[in-house]
């Protein structure tokens, strides 16, 4: 079954920036939607043909990506707020695979 694994959350300050990496176990990017969440709570997705979707709160600031040739899903993070913070995973949209132990986001004021 497909593995997820995610990591590049760190403690930051608020304007501060991250990158977040998801290593996914196959290549399922062709037949899913992939997505990035906040807790369970969808923040970002991409589609095969890269067209991507933003919650309103995180648009203008965060942007998802795809890499086909390397089986990695990424979400950088920009002018990080206190209200950013949390456990971030992928998997993807809607979830079907089983979650991975996500990556924790620390945004300090």
């Amino acid at each position: 079954q497909v593995q997820l694994v995610e990591s590049g959350g760190a403690l930051v300050q608020a304007g501060g920036s991250l990158t977040l990496t998801c290593t996914v176990s196959h290549n399922i990017f062709r037949d899913y939607m992939m997505g990035w969440y906040r807790e369970r709570d969808l923040v970002a997705s991409i589609s095969s043909g890269r067209v991507d979707n933003y919650d309103d709160s995180v648009k203008g600031r965060f942007t998802i990506h795809m890499n086909h040739a390397q089986n990695t899903l990424s979400l950088r993070m920009n002018n990080l707020k206190p209200d950013d913070a949390g456990i971030y995973y992928c998997n993807t949209s809607p979830a079907f695979w089983p979650w991975g132990k996500g990556t924790q986001v620390t945004v300090s004021s």
